[in-house]
């Protein structure tokens, strides 16, 4: 399945050379997030994007079609990071309840790399048309199914209580975001692999049947 990215970009001309391509579109969408971050969705030009990327505007047309499909772009890049690395993350693993940690240590990390992006999503989603936050919105489900997974796998094993899986999931999706959301804050006591190993202690003492629950 092509990732979300490739579902909505594309070129206006004759791409020679498809590494170059994607490579180049990661250098504006890197540009677009930090910059937008920097001075708000609103504010920045598709000119100032471009000078970060040191790229030329015309340039930048050939791989978006408009500065809200870059913003869709950059909110993408995040949710293709979860569905490539999530698997990657679980790969060999048989045991239910290590797939589900190594699963969210997984998805911690991915928002660690992009919190700018993280915080973008919530801030200027709004910004984008109807339709393309509804497909933000069917991609985040589809990432997070990814997580649910996990839980229902655990539920199915009998390690974890019967709980709301949805529930469950958006408990977990929202402590990994908030490492971006309130980073300024967080950062103060701890570092990224200890923020995880407490959320993970807070989601396994309420989840997890006693005699299954050991420390990592």
């Amino acid at each position: 399945m092509p990732s979300y990215i490739e579902q909505v970009s594309g070129h206006t001309g004759q791409v020679y050379d498809e590494r170059k391509f994607r490579r180049r579109r990661g250098q504006i969408i890197a540009a677009a997030v930090q910059l937008f971050a920097e001075k708000g969705y609103h504010k920045t030009r598709v000119q100032d994007i471009a000078s970060r990327a040191g790229v030329s505007a015309g340039l930048i047309y050939q791989y978006v079609q408009d500065k809200e499909t870059l913003l869709l772009l950059s909110i993408l890049d995040v949710l293709d990071s979860y569905a490539t690395e999530l698997p990657l993350a679980v790969r060999g693993i048989e045991d239910p309840l290590e797939r589900c940690r190594a699963a969210f240590s997984a998805y911690c990390k991915v928002v660690d790399e992009r919190r700018e992006a993280t915080v973008l999503a919530y801030v200027s989603t709004i910004s984008l048309p109807p339709k393309q936050r509804q497909f933000i919105k069917d991609a985040e489900r589809d990432t997070n199914k990814m997580i649910g997974g996990y839980i229902q796998d655990c539920i199915d094993q009998g390690l974890f209580r019967e709980v709301d899986c949805e529930l469950a999931t958006y408990q977990l999706v929202m402590y990994a975001h908030a490492w971006a959301l309130k980073h300024w804050q967080l950062k103060k006591r701890f570092d990224l692999e200890t923020y995880v190993a407490q959320g993970l202690d807070l989601f396994l003492h309420s989840m997890t049947i006693s005699r299954y629950l050991t420390t990592p």
